[in-house]
This record gives C-alpha cells, sequence and structure tokens, in this order.
C-alpha cells in the first residue's frame, strides 16, 4: 500500500508541475505553433549585400500590411506602401496606367502553404497564388528574432536581388 502512495503522489507531483509550467509558459513552444496568428507589418528594409540600407524601402517610410498563418499550415501576406493613390475614377477597372502602376510597385500579396524547419529557424513557404505572377514557386525566410508579440525575418531572394529584411508584431 505504501508503494501505491508513493506512486500516486509522483504522479500527482509530476501534473502539478506540468500545469505550473504550462500556466508560466516555461515549457518551450515549437516556432511553428509561435508563429500561427495575425502579424501587421512594423517595416519592411531592403539591404545589400554589403550590409547598407537601400534607402526608403518600396513599401515607403509607413509601410501597411498583415500576414497570418494557419495552425495546419496555410498562410497569407500583404504588403502596400501606406500612401497608395486613391484612384480619380473610383473603379478599379479604370485607373490612369500611372495609378496602376503606383498600385502594383506599391504592393503585393500572395498566399499558399508553409512549413517551418525547427533546428534552422527557417519559414519555406510555396506560393499558390500572387499579385505578382512570376513570383512563384518556393521561398524561404530565415527567422532572426521570434517572441510572442514580434517576429523579424530575412527574406533572401527578393526579384530586385537585395535581401528583405520584415519587421511584424503580433495582431492584437
Amino acid at each position: 500500500m505504501n508503494r501505491l502512495t508513493d506512486r500516486a503522489v509522483t504522479v500527482i507531483s509530476l501534473v502539478i508541475l506540468g500545469v505550473v509550467l504550462l500556466a508560466s509558459g516555461a515549457v518551450a513552444q515549437s516556432t511553428k505553433s509561435q508563429l500561427v496568428g495575425a502579424w501587421t507589418l512594423v517595416a519592411a528594409e531592403s539591404v545589400r549585400a554589403d550590409g547598407s540600407k537601400i534607402g526608403v524601402s518600396v513599401f515607403g517610410s509607413n509601410p501597411k500590411g498583415t500576414m497570418i498563418f494557419s495552425s495546419d499550415g496555410h498562410f497569407a501576406l500583404i504588403q502596400m506602401r501606406g500612401d497608395l493613390p486613391k484612384l480619380a475614377s473610383n473603379s478599379r477597372d479604370a485607373g490612369t496606367p500611372e495609378e496602376n502602376k503606383a498600385v502594383v510597385q506599391g504592393s503585393i500579396a500572395y498566399f499558399g502553404t508553409y512549413s517551418v524547419n525547427e533546428s534552422d529557424k527557417v519559414i519555406t513557404i510555396k506560393l499558390e497564388g500572387s499579385t505578382f505572377a512570376n513570383l512563384g514557386g518556393e521561398q524561404k525566410k530565415i527567422i532572426t528574432y521570434l517572441t510572442a508579440d514580434e517576429l523579424t525575418f530575412i527574406n533572401p531572394r527578393t526579384p530586385s536581388g537585395a535581401t528583405l529584411e520584415v519587421y511584424w508584431k503580433r495582431a492584437m
């Protein structure tokens, strides 16, 4: 009977310890589980191979955007300049060439599936669609910083040849 009581006390103690660790956040979460949810774009900076910044980002000094990772491996991303022009015609299909150019050059949206290499902290996305149709296939994004509320990753492959450092905060 004493051995059974000792085992019961041990099991109960382990359960209580597990609950306390979970409640305190002491149990490490996977990178993928930390990514799940909605993120708000803070900044996107283009960087040359020598580390120097390339002036104001393609998304301007006040970028807007959101990125969503689902727990089942899907994602969607939208990034744009905060100062995109309104179309004078008030019709998406009747913009002037200059207005259309500004919108295309100042925004991107794409979606697909993603996976995470936990040890290398790399997000691999597989594009299913994009507003820039040339942007297909797989992309790798290297996570350089991740907390419950902040995410920074490097996109080492951009169409311009520069590296893109992108900063996000958890959407509230």
